[in-house]
């Protein structure tokens, strides 16, 4: 079965860093696009980066973008989201997903796109 397990997260003041990792196993981690969302209290959970199967392409949400960097290691089963200059607003759990669709030709924003989806780990930036 296929299992997401991120980590990473934590409190951190604003203006700090935190980088999140996520491990895939149970199926072909290099075939797949990745994505991290992430979800506030009271919120719909919304796109944050992706990232293509090759790792050739990124997106990042204009939120995020300029701060947020994400990045994958086929080799590891891994990607990761690096998050810097974090502000209050970006208090949030933060969940990786693997595509539905192997090899595909654009990396997809939403969240009905991913199959598979980690448990979240939550991250809160202080004031």
């Amino acid at each position: 079965q296929v299992q997401l397990v991120e980590s990473g997260g934590g409190l951190v003041q604003a203006g700090g860093s935190l980088r999140l990792s996520c491990v895939v196993s149970g199926r072909t981690f290099s075939a797949y696009d990745m994505g991290w969302f992430r979800q506030a209290p009271g919120k719909e959970r919304e796109f944050v980066a992706g990232i293509s199967w090759s790792g050739g392409t990124t997106y990042q949400a204009d939120s995020v973008k300029g701060r947020f960097t994400i990045s994958r290691d086929n080799a590891k089963d891994t990607v990761y989201l690096q998050m810097n200059s974090l502000k209050p607003e970006d208090t949030a759990v933060y969940y990786c997903s693997t595509g539905r669709v192997p090899l595909t030709t654009r990396v997809p924003t939403i969240p009905d796109a991913y199959a598979y989806w980690g448990q979240g780990t939550q991250v809160t930036v202080s004031s």
